[in-house]
């Protein structure tokens, strides 16, 4: 069985893909107002926002309701023949963001087998960041009866020799065109395109040589560890729950039953942390229902060494309404300044109340600071050459450390893959 490989791919037939296709669950949590217009343009036509539950509306008070409304949308999308199943295929996708910058990536399925999002693990899939458990179980409630899946999740692959997605940009030109369309609400273009089985063959060798441990420790000058072939980039909280529902399924099946299960992949896209075109961009924190005076003056005790001048420290900026105040901490007790502020954020949290949302964009930080009892706080991104070797090094960086992009840059949901 291969760590990455071609899925039965589903997707709709005789459907405005515009309509379609909806951007990640996990954006705009916030900004309820942009999840109200995607359901004001979508009206009544099939979409994937029909069958995804917005954490815009986590907790609302009617998650059960929406749950089993998504799934009988689900079956009933099934029982309709609305889907083309591409058996067998891998996708190249070409996302044309908003800024006409184009990443591109390849669509298949993962084996959750070699997954583990366990703190220290050494599997060959693994988490770049911390995994909040507390986020899991709700993710679980949706997945756990749902016929479907519909992946945001975006994978890695250190692949300097741009030897795996950048061969099969080469021959785009010559493949199946199977979706090319605008993406709502100014989310840019995508176009996905048929691997042929030569192309298929020459990705799946190229993952397999990334597989080589005595390769593996001299790119990254170590010994003594498993070797890393694919990182999340981008939903790790969905690949958690995934693995978490076929960790529970399996425990009844046979041996045999276990080797094909649709609920062991997930479907996922696959792209090289060295495309031009992919960016890390920080993820800020804005805290609501606290006082902003309590919570910076906890912020000074907590790290007593704090500097409003720059020592050469971790810097943090606290946002208030369009105010921003820089301070920096020197010897700090993490090596990126996210972490930093984490810990610290954490155990404020925890003794004085108040809720945390982890956003994208720092003119999101500003407009929502402007609320009462609300603060920001901002911090530089990290480098993505780093990615690999820090997680290989070091584990999981602290959670939601980076984004890949901003908001409208996320992956949309588009294909779709059955799991029952």
């Amino acid at each position: 069985m291969k760590i990455f490989s071609p899925a039965d791919i589903l997707l709709p037939k005789n459907a405005d893909f515009s309509k379609w296709s909806v951007v990640a669950c996990d954006q705009y949590s916030s900004e309820p107002q942009y999840w109200e217009k995607a359901a004001e343009y979508v009206g009544d036509a099939p979409s994937a926002l029909n069958i995804i539950f917005p954490e815009a509306y986590l907790n609302d008070g009617n998650d059960d309701a929406r749950i089993a409304k998504i799934n009988r949308t689900m079956d009933e999308y099934l029982k309709d023949g609305l889907f083309r199943e591409y058996k067998d295929s891998l996708i190249y996708v070409e996302r044309t963001q908003p800024n006409g910058k184009v990443r591109h990536g390849i669509v298949g399925k993962l084996d959750l087998e070699y997954y583990d999002f366990s703190k220290g693990s050494q599997s060959a899939v693994r988490a770049t960041e911390g995994t909040i458990i507390e986020r899991i179980p709700p993710r679980k409630r949706i997945r756990e009866n749902a016929p479907l899946e519909l992946p945001h999740i975006l994978m890695l692959v250190d692949d300097r020799k741009r030897e795996i997605v950048e061969l099969v940009i080469e021959k785009a030109a010559e493949l199946e065109t199977v979706y090319d369309f605008d993406l709502m609400l100014g989310g840019g273009h995508i176009t996905g395109k048929l691997l042929d089985k030569e192309l298929t063959a020459s990705v799946l060798e190229g993952l397999e040589r990334l597989e080589d441990q005595s390769a593996f420790d001299e790119k990254y000058g170590v010994s003594g560890k498993d070797v890393l072939v694919i990182a999340v980039g981008d939903g790790n909280h969905s690949l958690a729950t995934a693995k978490t529902c076929w960790e529970e399924i399996k425990q009844n099946l046979t041996a045999e039953e276990r080797e094909n299960h649709p609920a062991r992949f997930a479907l996922v896209e696959l792209m090289n942390l060295h495309d031009e075109t992919l960016e890390f961009e920080p993820i800020q924190r804005v805290i609501f229902n606290v006082d902003y005076n309590d919570i910076v003056k906890a912020l000074y005790e907590y790290y007593p060494q704090i500097s409003e001048t720059d020592n050469g420290g971790q810097k943090i900026i606290i946002a208030k309404a369009g105010e921003e105040k820089r301070v920096y901490i020197k010897d700090a007790p993490s090596n990126l300044a996210v972490g930093t502020l984490q810990k610290f954020l954490d155990e404020y949290l925890e003794k004085n109340g108040g809720e945390i949302d982890y956003i994208h964009g720092n003119d999101v930080v500003h407009s929502l600071t402007k609320a009462d009892n609300t603060i920001g706080f901002i911090v530089d991104g990290m480098e993505k050459n780093d990615l690999f070797t820090t997680v290989i090094k070091d584990g999981a960086l602290p959670r939601k450390t980076f984004s890949m992009g901003e908001a409208s840059d996320k992956r949309f949901y588009l294909e779709a893959k059955k799991i029952r």
